[in-house]
């Protein structure tokens, strides 16, 4: 199922389903927290403590979610970001990114239509983060001349995926 980035519509509870690994277990937490008092829907799909866990397994779960139409965007954490990417993207109809400042946060969702932001727990702090997360949460993607290109990153995914 390819992800349909208009299913949240503004005035609508935000639905975010949220996993780390072991290393961003307290990032995620406290994240999580933060995101309640927002008034957020969070669903945790692990991990659940600081044991060490196999992440790709989390970012796969976590992308299932989204396929599924059942939460509306993604976050993964953790030590930085990068393996949550790779894994997120590596699935169809994902599109994840690394984000650790405030313009690429911007572009992931404006320009790319990402549904998944990925962060480091090892690069940012807490109060970094929600800054970064407020900026994500109140982006849309802008189609226009973006829609064309995230048009052709799914057809490029979609050759990929038949071959």
């Amino acid at each position: 199922m390819i992800f349909d980035s208009t299913f949240f519509k503004k005035g609508e509870t935000m639905r975010v389903v949220i996993g780390c690994d072991e290393a961003a277990y307290e990032l995620k937490e406290k994240v999580k927290a933060y995101l309640s008092t927002k008034n957020y829907e969070v669903k945790d799909v692990g991990v659940y403590d600081t044991q060490p866990s196999v992440y790709p397994d989390i970012a796969q779960r976590l992308c299932d979610e989204l396929l599924d139409q059942h939460y509306d965007r993604g976050l993964l954490f953790c030590g930085t970001g990068i393996g949550m990417a790779i894994t997120a993207n590596k699935i169809p109809g994902i599109r994840a990114a690394v984000g650790h400042d405030l313009f690429s946060v911007e572009r992931s969702v404006k320009s790319n239509d990402c549904q998944i932001l990925c962060m480091g727990a090892r690069i940012i702090a807490f109060e970094y983060a929600k800054s970064l997360l407020d900026v994500w949460f109140d982006c849309e993607f802008s189609g226009g001349a973006s829609a064309q290109k995230v048009e052709r990153i799914s057809a490029i995914e979609k050759e990929y995926s038949i071959r």
